[in-house]
């Protein structure tokens, strides 16, 4: 957490001034933290990349590692605006800078600042930051080893990895392309359809995206569409296909051939995927809005193959997501449980006897994981699968999102 590349430029006012807004409307207003930067970012065209850089880690960091500056600064939610200027005094004396004579900074007690931060460093739920009820629900499901390794790598900054759209382009062309522009990528190794960038940069803004020759997709979240073991040629659905991600990936696997059915509950979704599928070329892509049962009903006994991404806590992609921390409550993980059996149930349905399933998350939790497809298999309609293989993901082992999957094949009688 110390000195970076950011020591090396002083405080703008422009900048602070706008991180210190940004952080308003996270912590005060219950803004999500990806919102407030995309909106921050376009504040001033005026900015190079370092200022947005500046702007975008900053407000990312502060959320990152709200309780543990808090604590340090000692101050107490609801945060007003002298007390965000506080926490942000405290990062700043962490990350080495020189506090410039501003009002709202006057008194900046450094050593005082590192002082505690040494001491509270010693703490795991103020070093890692995060609320009391996580770090025990943590350390009962992972035990306290795993899990003091665990938050530690979900703290750690987000790699940006690129997922090639083999529609289009290969891996090898698509990296030397992205060289020419100056960026820098590195293959992952069992992981075909990855590149890692070795630095971060825009990439959004490259025609090479604009082409859709790739998308913006973790590492660990790539295997999945791997995992379902899917061919040309078959019936596939996706049954939680949200914005499309991993439905992209299922497209390019399937090479256009055979039908992709992607289900979402919110039409706003399969909207933005429709968009995405486009740029991607993916065009054997059917869109369901789930609104009955009968949507699922028709489709019993019918797919070859059947994805289900399920909704979950999140607790495996907290380094992209750090507001997660901020916002999740206990009750929502006991009750993303019910909704996770209750979707295994009825969208298993819809794969054929010799079909397969995939369920996945991005959850590190055996509760949402392992258990989950325990229990499934004893239902009614689990007895008639068998378990082929899982997959369990950890930051702290692979350095990527925390993820699991689960393979399981309808019986053929």
């Amino acid at each position: 957490m110390y000195v970076d590349f950011l020591n090396l430029m002083r405080l703008h006012r422009n900048l602070v001034y706008t991180t210190i807004d940004s952080l308003n409307a996270i912590f005060n207003e219950g803004e999500y933290a990806d919102k407030v930067v995309a909106r921050a970012l376009k504040k001033d065209k005026r900015w190079g990349s370092s200022d947005r850089k500046f702007v975008a880690e900053t407000i990312y960091e502060i959320v990152r590692w709200k309780r543990l500056y808090a604590e340090i600064a000692e101050v107490k939610e609801p945060f007003d605006r002298d007390n965000i200027w506080r926490m942000f005094s405290t990062w700043a004396v962490l990350r080495g800078f020189t506090i410039p004579d501003w009002r709202q900074l006057e008194g900046t007690p450094e050593r005082k600042i590192k002082g505690r931060f040494d001491e509270l460093s010693k703490i795991r739920t103020l070093r890692e930051s995060i609320p009391d009820w996580m770090d025990e629900l943590g350390v009962k499901e992972l035990g306290e080893s795993l899990w003091t390794k665990e938050i530690a790598a979900q703290n750690q900054q987000a790699k940006v990895i690129l997922r090639v759209n083999t529609l289009k382009i290969t891996k090898e062309k698509l990296r030397a392309l992205l060289m020419d522009l100056n960026i820098d990528t590195e293959f992952i190794k069992d992981n075909e359809d990855a590149l890692v960038l070795k630095e971060r940069a825009n990439v959004f803004m490259t025609d090479a995206f604009k082409n859709g020759f790739f998308e913006v997709q973790d590492a660990s979240s790539q295997l999945v569409a791997a995992f379902l073991d899917v061919k040309p040629g078959m019936r596939v659905v996706d049954t939680c296909a949200g914005a499309g991600g991993k439905t992209l990936h299922i497209a390019s696997l399937m090479e256009n051939k055979g039908q992709l059915i992607a289900m979402d509950l919110y039409e706003s979704k399969l909207n933005q995927l429709k968009l995405r599928a486009k740029r991607n070329g993916a065009f054997n892509i059917e869109y369901r809005i789930i609104d009955s049962t009968k949507v699922i009903k028709k489709l019993h006994e019918k797919a070859d193959r059947v994805l289900i991404d399920a909704p979950c806590s999140g607790l495996g992609v907290l380094k992209r997501n750090p507001d997660a921390k901020w916002k999740l409550q206990p009750e929502f993980i006991e009750n993303i449980k019910k909704t996770q059996a209750e979707v295994l149930e009825n969208y298993s349905k819809i794969v054929k006897p010799g079909g397969k399933l995939v369920y996945a998350t991005c959850s590190i939790l055996p509760s949402e994981n392992q258990e989950q497809i325990k229990h499934f298999l004893k239902t009614d309609i689990g007895k008639s699968f068998n378990f082929i293989k899982d997959s369990k993901l950890l930051a702290s082992e692979q350095g990527f999102d925390g993820f699991y999957m689960a393979l399981l094949e309808r019986k053929l009688d």
